[in-house]
């Protein structure tokens, strides 16, 4: 059980609705609200305090340019206990995710079955099983998030870019370790989704220059490298087969392939198929002789469960986002991306991908869950909007560029895996884990391999684990139970702490 004591609570006026009176003004303290409480983790009764606040980065002049709020669960004070750093990905959305359906010691409750969550009021539960008894854990929302602003002479597109959030987050990394007396403490970083190109990023950001080494690496859902992640581009021939194996395991699961047999076996012969017979095949083209391409069409028939006729029609090539659309369309209902155990019945059923993602329907929920427990648990009472989403203006403005504004860069796909890699040769204490949904038509698992098995990095670096829920699988109860354990073991392993 939680139990919350009286907090100590400051806040500041509401912020400057114009942001240039705002950059003219003098910046004001940080505001925190400060709580303290005490829960029973993994048969182990803690006293901990919760600080969520705003942590100021700064320019080389040293003014304030960014105010990055976290939520800060630490024990003890105990200056050597490990830290674990956790945000969400996106670009662009706060750590909510995580916080409330992960990590966090309160947990949002919703159907595990992928049912549809309902309306408020939800439900809140403790969540004994988290891995507060193992390390000290920091939810961080990224500028343009949460409570998260640029400040001072700072301007938000300043931190929105990949090269930019990289340097944000480890700034606010360097900068909480110093007024925290933490530097000495064992550091893992945590991400889901793009928050995993940003670990890998920041990971290397860090230790070129922080001089910061890092125990350990956990990705969720893992996108480093998105050539393997997007299928909506025609000529990806790679896309086309890093998303097999999760087109293999939603017809298992909607009963469109004989599901008769044992799961693991019929993944990886669906792995088996598209890196060693599909690839050379898409490889070679019209070369393709009849009677391999009709042996071809009657595998991914078996596979994905979609019929000859339409992988004819797609010359082989299934995308998935319009599979998540033609795997039950003659029933009129469309799986979803996120999660393909979601289903939806949308208007328009001959469209070739579905008009929105079915997994969605529990963002209601998750939001109301972290409004509700800033409020009546972590004592926030404060006028600043709490942006989930994120400013309508970040994603227009990203920049996808590695490269400073002005220099010629001729596009590509996005990957950071190259710093993974820089970082792991020079750290040969760090190690990765790994953390992916059978069922996520947007980051699929074996996309996770294909990355993580080359671009020079050793396989006993990696360790995978793999659950039954999609993007977001701590939804899926059985595989958010799955998950603390498996990360839990990673981090004790990973900071010399005993079992």
């Amino acid at each position: 059980m939680l139990v919350a004591l009286p907090a100590s609570v400051s806040a500041q006026p509401a912020e400057a609705s114009n942001a240039a009176e705002q950059a003219e003004q003098p910046v004001p303290a940080p505001t925190r609200f400060r709580s303290e409480h005490k829960g029973t983790f993994n048969g182990k009764r803690l006293t901990y305090t919760v600080d969520a606040g705003e942590t100021y980065i700064r320019n080389g002049e040293g003014e304030p340019t960014a105010a990055i709020f976290s939520f800060d669960y630490v024990v003890d004070k105990e200056q050597n206990r490990p830290v674990t750093f956790i945000w969400n990905g996106g670009p662009g959305s706060s750590s909510t995710w995580l916080h409330m359906g992960g990590y966090g010691p309160k947990r949002i409750v919703v159907p595990s079955d992928a049912e549809h969550p309902g309306v408020a009021p939800y439900t809140l539960k403790d969540a004994p099983e988290t891995i507060l008894d193992v390390t000290d854990m920091v939810f961080i929302d990224p500028v343009g998030t949460g409570f998260s602003r640029a400040i001072g002479k700072g301007k938000k597109e300043d931190f929105w870019g990949l090269t930019e959030d990289a340097n944000s987050m480890a700034a606010f990394i360097a900068e909480w370790l110093t007024a925290n007396n933490r530097w000495n403490s064992p550091v893992i970083l945590m991400g889901e989704s793009f928050g995993t190109t940003r670990a890998a990023a920041v990971a290397k950001v860090l230790l070129d220059d922080y001089v910061i080494n890092v125990n350990g690496i956990v990705f969720v859902s893992q996108a480093l490298d998105y050539q393997g992640s997007t299928p909506y581009v025609d000529d990806n021939i790679i896309s086309y087969i890093t998303y097999v194996p999760t087109m293999a395991a939603t017809a298992w699961y909607h009963g469109k392939v004989d599901n008769s047999g044992d799961f693991e076996a019929f993944i990886q012969a669906s792995r088996d198929f598209a890196a060693q017979e599909l690839l050379p095949a898409l490889f070679q083209g019209n070369l393709l002789s009849d009677a391999k391409r009709a042996e071809l069409v009657a595998k991914l028939q078996r596979f994905t469960g979609l019929s000859k006729e339409y992988i004819e029609r797609v010359d082989l090539r299934i995308n998935a986002f319009r599979f998540a659309k033609e795997l039950r369309r003659d029933e009129g209902i469309a799986v979803g991306l996120l999660d393909s155990r979601y289903t939806q019945d949308e208007r328009d059923d001959v469209a070739a991908r579905p008009e929105g993602d079915a997994a969605r329907v529990i963002s209601p929920a998750y939001k109301a869950a972290l409004m509700h427990y800033m409020a009546s648990d972590l004592g926030i009472d404060w006028q600043r909007k709490y942006l989930n989403p994120s400013d309508p203006e970040l994603s227009g403005k990203w920049r996808w560029s590695p490269l400073p504004e002005g220099r010629s860069w001729e596009p590509h796909y996005v990957n950071t895996a190259p710093d993974l890699a820089d970082v792991l040769r020079n750290n040969p204490m760090l190690k990765v884990m790994v953390g992916s949904g059978y069922y996520d038509l947007v980051t699929p698992f074996f996309d996770a391999e294909y990355t993580l098995n080359r671009h020079g990095i050793a396989g006993e670096d990696i360790i995978y684990h793999y659950y039954h829920g999609g993007h977001m699988m701590y939804v899926h109860e059985p595989a958010r139970q799955a998950l603390l354990k498996d990360t839990r073991a990673f981090i004790k392993a990973q900071t010399g702490q005993a079992d």
